[in-house]
């Protein structure tokens, strides 16, 4: 398995215990919507990143583009959520627009997953 692989399924398990956990924290918590956006986020692309792993795995995806798309999952979805997050508790965002770039990263992902599915494997 290549390294790459290994790091994005952990990187991914990190993204699902966030997501989780801050999932709890907005059950528990008054006011806290941007919480599970955040979870949302992180959650959903947790999976993605794992089964865009497998397909690149399979040789179902082509290599370099499908690898983009993974880590453009873990940065849209980190930028998404760390905003959201970092809004909710310090009272103020990452930096100006944030959480739209992450989650325009994470729509470029997407576009990328299916780009990496029509063109020839590498």
């Amino acid at each position: 398995m290549m390294v790459a692989h290994r790091l994005l399924i952990g990187l991914a398990g990190l993204m699902g215990a966030a997501g989780v956990a801050l999932a709890a924290a907005s059950a528990h918590g008054a006011d806290a919507s941007r919480l599970a956006s955040a979870s949302a986020m992180l959650l959903f692309h947790a999976t993605a990143i794992l089964a865009v792993t497998g397909l690149l795995a399979r040789g179902l995806l082509h290599g370099g583009i499908g690898l983009i798309a993974a880590f453009g999952f873990v940065l849209g979805a980190a930028l998404f959520a760390g905003d959201l997050t970092l809004r909710q508790y310090a009272g103020h965002s990452l930096f100006p627009m944030a959480a739209p770039t992450g989650g325009t990263v994470m729509i470029l992902g997407w576009l990328a997953v299916t780009l990496a599915a029509v063109v020839a494997r590498k």
